[in-house]
């Protein structure tokens, strides 16, 4: 079974990386802001709440984001594993998440933050059937219009560069407790996300398998003592 935490700052290309896992390793992809968009879009009470706070440029509390994090590993539906994407967002979450659950480890998706601005500020989204694009990755055949339906593609709400920028310091601010904490553990693998995504994801590949290897021969020792 294969259990992984996977981060870094919004843009850098963590969901692609973590797709890419899930198909070849038989892993669920948990992925927290999946689960507040569908309470969102589903009308449920914390969906409201969700709603009302990201509107007002807040962050969920973490009683709520635990809750969502709790329920969705109570369903039990990852019998090979899974790879946690969006969670934790802090030192908080991170402590309450290892009090319940073991991990393999945690994969950071490594971007400087020019590359992430640049990203960010080029996302599209159609705001008919929700396909995404990215003026410098993947651009739509005609100008400004939706491939699919043919509606004119917009800009999310948040994706203003004073947005940007604070979300970029907010996720340095908070994650770098969460990394030590990790790091103390020799949890952590770091890959360059600026690469090509099959690049990245042949570079995960590769340290995850040594790091596989390097505990069974860690095991191995131990149990010849």
């Amino acid at each position: 079974m294969h259990k992984y935490i996977i981060m870094g700052v919004q843009g850098c290309g963590k969901g692609t990386q973590a797709k890419l896992l899930k198909e070849a390793l038989d892993l669920v992809h948990i992925s927290v802001g999946d689960i507040f968009r569908w309470h969102i879009q589903s009308h449920t009470k914390l969906g409201a709440r969700i709603k009302r706070i990201m509107a007002e440029g807040q962050l969920v509390p973490d009683d709520d984001v635990e809750e969502v994090v709790r329920q969705r590993m109570e369903m039990h539906d990852w019998n090979y594993g899974f790879i946690l994407d969006g969670f934790p967002r802090n030192l908080r979450q991170a402590a309450f998440f290892l009090e319940s659950y073991d991990i393999d480890a945690v994969l950071l998706i490594n971007v400087p933050d020019e590359v992430v601005r640049e990203r960010i500020l080029n996302r599209r989204l159609c705001p008919k059937c929700g396909v995404d694009y990215n003026l410098m990755f993947h651009r739509p055949a005609v100008a400004n219009t939706c491939d699919v339906c043919g509606s004119e593609l917009v800009s999310r709400a948040d994706d203003t560069p004073a947005a940007v920028n604070a979300r970029i310091q907010d996720f340095h601010t908070k994650t770098q407790p969460i990394l030590e904490l990790f790091r103390r553990k020799e949890l952590v693998v770091v890959v360059d996300g600026t690469q090509p995504a099959e690049v990245v994801q042949q570079d995960l590949r590769r340290q995850l398998g040594q790091k596989v290897l390097k505990n069974a021969s860690t095991e191995s020792a131990i149990f010849a003592q």
